[in-house]
């Protein structure tokens, strides 16, 4: 009896010490629960930031996964007050989280007509066997695919291919460290990078989208964020590879072995060449439609329609996609927007930001280069906490309310929140690569924080000279 008493004391030791976190966070919000709301706040506001509090707390320690944070911030919603149950259903899903749905679906269906490796192949034949050019070509191709289906769908695309070149490339791929982390990184950052460059580069832009739509402030078109936007990755992508180089000195410049053997790799498909046309040409239609459709009809809607268009021909089967999409990633997603429009709704974003302009004084007022730099600072850091979208979705109803142009400040927001480069959890795309076994920690470091500081300088300087020149 004593030696199962024990146990079981053992048993709620362990169990304590491994959901500590959950304990704290809940800890913490029973606290501010019972603390007044602060002079000119309302309940429901402070109550939705009590909420941001606990969530921050548990997606920064994660005692449990990601999704079920996301579920106790919607259950949180209805119980603290802040909005009722449909109230919360419907700001949880809506075309924004439609986005998400179907690129992770787009993108199940291009890997499974073989376009990884073709896309492998088209940039071998451009860059050579050059270590440096072949870096420069990934994350060319990375920024620019990106830009169109998320960077964690190009890194999930990627990723195999740079891997296969680096283990064709040596016999040993321990004694290449510096080579990996060059076509790594590469992969990983020139994801990001891109990612910026129109509304369906990442959820983060579309939750920008959404909120302007949401708070009825007139946002940009598909058209009108590239023309604002794609100039700063063409200007980023040089500034990485430099740094890069800097930071990666690679153990072997030629890579003749692992070139000829991927080349092997992809004559040896068996994919039918009809069947990969036919996946491009949905693409390509999905992609007009977001172009010239997407104020319309949703960039969600037009996703789900290049989905149904692939499963009708063939090229996809719901079995594909069940298996392969992470299911979780959409919770998450639609939960945290969901917590950004009460923010909003509540009044919470508004008090929060008299608060900073109360706090910063007339700096912002007087120094719209100040606010930038706030703007990016703050974002940068948190998105390197948490995850970009879930920056966005947090900080957007806030810093949207700052004095200035809401777009611009909204465009900011999004642009900053897609520095993640700091530590391997900071972004999906650092963190697909990091669970490869070939970068390190200290490759993050070691790199991480010059990217990150390289791109905030960038990214204010962009803004107040091209932006302000075409009159933005």
């Amino acid at each position: 009896m004593a030696s199962v008493n024990r146990l079981d004391m053992s048993n709620i030791i362990f169990w304590f010490t491994q959901k500590r976190w959950i304990l704290i966070a809940l800890f913490v919000g029973i606290i501010l629960y019972n603390i007044p709301a602060p002079s000119g706040l309302t309940n429901a506001g402070y109550n939705t930031l009590i909420i941001i509090v606990i969530a921050l707390i548990l997606i920064i320690t994660e005692p449990i996964p990601l999704p079920g944070v996301a579920f106790l911030i919607i259950i949180l919603e209805v119980y603290f007050g802040v909005a009722d149950a449909d109230s919360v259903a419907k700001s949880f899903m809506n075309d924004a989280v439609f986005f998400i749905m179907g690129s992770l679906m787009l993108a199940v269906a291009i890997v499974r007509q073989g376009w990884d490796t073709r896309i492998a192949l088209m940039i071998i034949r451009f860059t050579g066997n050059n270590a440096y050019r072949i870096a420069f070509g990934l994350a060319l191709i990375a920024a620019i695919l990106s830009s169109f289906i998320g960077e964690h769908t190009v890194v999930a695309i990627l990723l195999p291919i740079g891997v296969t070149l680096l283990r064709f490339s040596a016999k040993d791929i321990k004694k290449i460290g510096n080579l990996s982390a060059l076509i790594l990184f590469s992969i990983a950052y020139g994801s990001l990078i891109g990612s910026i460059g129109t509304p369906s580069g990442g959820g983060r832009n579309v939750i920008m989208l959404s909120y302007w739509k949401s708070f009825g402030i007139s946002g940009l078109s598909y058209i009108e964020w590239m023309y604002l936007v794609y100039p700063l990755i063409l200007i980023q992508l040089p500034i990485f590879m430099w740094i890069s180089v800097k930071s990666f000195k690679p153990e072997k410049l030629l890579l003749d072995s692992g070139v000829r053997r991927l080349k092997a790799q992809v004559a040896r498909s068996t994919i039918q060449p009809s069947k990969n046309i036919g996946a491009l040409i949905i693409f390509f239609l999905v992609f007009l439609g977001w172009i010239f459709f997407s104020e319309e009809i949703g960039l969600g809607i037009i996703a789900l329609t290049g989905v149904i268009l692939y499963m009708v021909s063939g090229l996809v089967t719901w079995e594909d996609l069940n298996r392969n999409v992470n299911w979780g990633v959409i919770i998450l997603f639609g939960a945290t927007l969901s917590l950004g429009t009460q923010i909003y709704n509540t009044g919470a974003a508004t008090w929060l930001a008299d608060k900073i302009l109360v706090f910063t004084g007339q700096l912002m007022e007087s120094v719209p280069i100040f606010t930038d730099i706030f703007v990016v600072l703050m974002t940068t850091i948190l998105a390197n906490i948490i995850s970009s979208s879930a920056t966005v979705a947090v900080l957007a109803p806030i810093t949207i309310k700052l004095s200035g142009d809401p777009i611009y400040i909204g465009l900011l927001t999004a642009i900053a929140s897609a520095f993640g480069y700091f530590t391997a959890v900071a972004a999906p795309a650092c963190t697909i690569i990091y669970a490869s076994g070939l970068i390190k920690a200290k490759d993050f470091l070691k790199i991480g924080w010059k990217m990150g500081l390289a791109s905030m300088i960038t990214v204010v300087i962009y803004a107040n000279v091209y932006w302000r020149f075409i009159n933005m």
